[in-house]
């Protein structure tokens, strides 16, 4: 299968075949078949059968979703290895004939059976069980073919031969839609038709497109637009709007629902980013003339240092159920950098002592968005994994325009020369330490300037969700070589 779907349809498609291959081979799924057969006394077809049933059994009572889905695997494994052991694989079975095409409809389905299926006589599938990250539905992602999952028992038999219609980004299924919901969904597709593709430019250039959340309560949107991955949480929320710190056990477990919900892909959670003119009366904050130069950020955290240390034990124990990375904001110094540092290595090491599992890849970065971090960003390079440019505060810093104030908005032009200097500075930078860099400011999803970040560089994007196909279709559109002088040329 997997030799077979690396030569039709490419490594992205094949690899989950590669995990199946992983599976089969795993010591305590083959010396369970191998005990039933020669303990228990049972033929070898039973003995897969059985032992897989074990397998599929297990995964699906573990509480990570991610490793929930993997049953579906196991079942795939089970019948792939049973074919073959009753000849079935060699066997011509008589297939239906189809000559339009159509919506499959089905409780669930496996990997090889979306691998294998004719892609040019499906329109779509309906599922009434399945998941958003099994192997099935990321396959059928991968193929641009739409998938409705878990809709429970609404598709009745008397449905076969219907008119039917599917928004996969909704998850909802129109049975005979009239002429108004048609013209809806033809007028969605045209940006739909753009989710599965990879974000890279005529020419070659490839950029991460992520999306922008507040909170958890938005990651159906994040799904929906088909964002690479999440590029900026504000975790403020979880401060807001109560009467005390959130513990350590209520932040994890909103950090776990996302990280699993994102299926792998990319989670950036910006630490606490908060001031007085962003609080809460139990922080017991002074007020300030000038808050948006204050008490805030990282000076926070690094004035009250309980409050970080409990946020990124919370972090780090989610990082366990999917790819979290950590981002701190407001940073202006390498001593700054540095002690955050040491803080999250010795949470990592307490973590490590208590025997609580977290992931040993969490990639650590910051937000720039200060002239001080601009100008020191060769420093500050060599001590992180990411940058993150977060051009609103950047703008109001460089221009000393602050943007609450509606009697300067005339003057705050985000598309300032020495805005986008200091963007291609940091860039440089970053790449000249072997770093990546994003933008994750109101500039990212501005798409008169997409052309100006492929130019210079930037490797990441992250913006509201609505805003993402917009981008993704700007940058499908742009040739970086051909507009690469005139940039340089308006900019730099």
């Amino acid at each position: 299968m997997y030799k077979k779907t690396l030569e039709i349809n490419g490594e992205k498609e094949a690899e989950i075949f590669e995990v199946h291959s992983m599976m089969i081979q795993d010591e305590d799924y083959r010396l369970s078949i191998l005990n039933i057969i020669e303990n228990e006394k049972y033929n070898c077809e039973y003995a897969v059968y059985k032992a897989s049933k074990k397998f599929h059994e297990m995964f699906l009572g573990l509480e990570d979703e991610y490793m929930r889905n993997r049953a579906s695997d196991v079942k795939d494994i089970c019948f792939s290895i049973l074919k073959y052991l009753t000849s079935e694989a060699d066997e011509k079975k008589e297939e239906t004939q189809i000559d339009s095409k159509v919506i499959i409809f089905s409780d669930d389905l496996m990997p090889s059976e979306v691998s294998s299926a004719d892609k040019n006589l499906i329109s779509g599938y309906i599922l009434s069980g399945g998941s958003d990250c099994s192997h099935a539905a990321i396959l059928a992602r991968l193929s641009n073919i739409p998938m409705v999952v878990g809709i429970g028992d609404h598709i009745k038999p008397e449905y076969e031969g219907m008119d039917v219609a599917i928004d996969s980004g909704e998850g909802k299924v129109y049975i005979s839609p009239d002429t108004d919901t048609v013209k809806m969904l033809k007028e969605k597709e045209k940006f739909d038709n753009l989710k599965g593709k990879e974000n890279v430019t005529l020419d070659g250039y490839k950029i991460n497109i992520y999306a922008n959340i507040n909170n958890d309560s938005q990651i159906d949107e994040v799904l929906e637009s088909d964002a690479d991955g999440i590029g900026l949480f504000r975790s403020e929320f979880l401060y807001l709007n109560r009467d005390s710190y959130p513990t350590e056990d209520e932040q994890f477990a909103v950090y776990k629902k996302i990280a699993e919900r994102m299926c792998g892909n990319k989670v950036i959670i910006r630490t606490l980013d908060i001031g007085s003119d962003k609080s809460e009366a139990y922080f017991e904050f002074p007020k300030e003339i000038n808050p948006a130069m204050g008490y805030r950020g990282v000076r926070v955290c690094l004035d009250r240092p309980e409050i970080l240390i409990t946020q990124l034990r919370a972090i780090y124990r989610a990082s366990n159920y999917g790819n979290i990375s950590i981002m701190f904001p407001m940073v202006i110094s390498e001593m700054e950098v540095k002690t955050l540092k040491t803080m999250a290595a010795k949470v990592r090491e307490d973590l490590k002592k208590e025997n609580i599992p977290f992931s040993e890849d969490v990639e650590i970065g910051i937000m720039v968005e200060t002239p001080a971090a601009v100008l020191i960003s060769d420093i500050l390079a060599s001590e992180v994994d990411f940058f993150s440019i977060g051009t609103n505060d950047l703008t109001q810093y460089t221009l000393a325009i602050d943007r609450q104030n509606s009697k300067v908005n005339q003057f705050f032009d985000s598309h300032h020369k020495a805005i986008l200097r200091m963007i291609k500075l940091v860039v440089d930078n970053a790449h000249k330490h072997g770093i990546w860099v994003g933008i994750c400011g109101e500039m990212a999803s501005d798409e008169t300037l997409t052309e100006a970040f492929l130019t210079i560089g930037v490797d990441e994007l992250s913006m509201p969700s609505s805003c993402i196909l917009k981008v993704r279709k700007k940058v499908l559109e742009t040739n970086v070589g051909k507009v690469k002088n005139k940039i340089l040329k308006k900019f730099f």
